[in-house]
């Protein structure tokens, strides 16, 4: 006698929820290459990465950033993320002029601030959610962060804070679904469910 079938992972166009959630490209910026594990933020984005919950990638301008101070671990851990290899938008392209007007009025002054520009353009360019430290702080109330309300609907920016409370919704709602279609559907839950 055989075993009884398994009820199916999916019915007709309905189907349970894979791992891997369906939302943007992480694009992580320079300041958050964590090359000694001391962001916990990035750290659970990092895990979430391993679990193959989301991507994470990185500009090129952000790799190459990231290499330029010659320091070892950070080139090594920066080595490790994907990037892209697309050129970077000119300055003379309406998108980089854009972004230049929303976070430097008085236009970029040196390479920091046109690498910021084009970490931005960037992301915007691949429709990712930007994750950076950049800004929105007492003390440095402009930057990326301070800024990102007048690039809305161009591109999102979040802290690393605001990444993980986000993909933690979708964590949830993914999770919520699932369970739902056992519920409705029967058929066995994921083993990572309630666990990312």
């Amino acid at each position: 006698m055989q075993g009884a079938a398994s009820p199916p992972q999916s019915l007709g166009n309905i189907r349970m929820e894979r791992r891997l959630l369906y939302i943007p490209v992480l694009h992580i910026d320079t300041n958050l290459i964590n090359a000694r594990q001391k962001l916990p933020a990035v750290n659970q984005l990092e895990k979430w990465l391993t679990d193959e919950v989301i991507l994470i990638n990185m500009s090129a301008t952000a790799h190459s950033e990231a290499q330029a101070d010659g320091n070892i671990q950070r080139t090594q851990k920066a080595n490790r993320n994907i990037f892209t290899a697309t050129p970077p938008v000119e300055s003379s392209a309406p998108l980089y002029r854009k972004v230049e007007s929303a976070l430097f009025p008085d236009g970029a002054r040196d390479e920091n601030q046109q690498n910021d520009i084009r970490i931005v353009c960037e992301a915007a360019k691949y429709g990712a959610i930007l994750v950076t430290s950049d800004g929105g702080s007492k003390t440095q109330q402009g930057g990326i962060l301070g800024s990102r309300h007048k690039l809305k609907g161009l591109v999102q920016i979040l802290s690393p804070d605001e990444a993980v409370a986000f993909v933690r919704l979708k964590i949830c709602e993914r999770d919520e679904f699932n369970i739902r279609f056992v519920k409705e559907f029967g058929g066995e839950l994921p083993s990572w469910t309630g666990y990312d």
